[in-house]
């Protein structure tokens, strides 16, 4: 499994992600409003600002104060970090 860094030491499971998307559009903030209403949304942001929301498969919604692009590109990179 390769974990992913989403920013202030917080990992995600690179193979477990849908999308990361930016947070401004209405249907992705609704997303968020039910993912939070249901106990799935995690708030990976620190208070910072909400700069990408992450889907998962199994419905959990995690924010991030990092960008989408910076996300994808920890993704891509040998950045993420190899689980045993």
């Amino acid at each position: 499994m390769k974990l992913v860094n989403i920013g202030f030491g917080n990992l995600v499971s690179r193979d477990r992600i849908l999308a990361v998307v930016h947070p401004d559009s209405a249907p992705i903030k609704r997303a968020v409003k039910e993912s939070s209403d249901r106990g799935y949304l995690i708030d990976a942001s620190f208070g910072k600002k909400t700069k990408s929301v992450i889907i998962f498969d199994s419905g959990h919604i995690v924010l991030s104060s990092l960008t989408p692009d910076s996300i994808l590109k920890r993704c891509d990179e040998e950045e993420a970090i190899e689980e045993v």
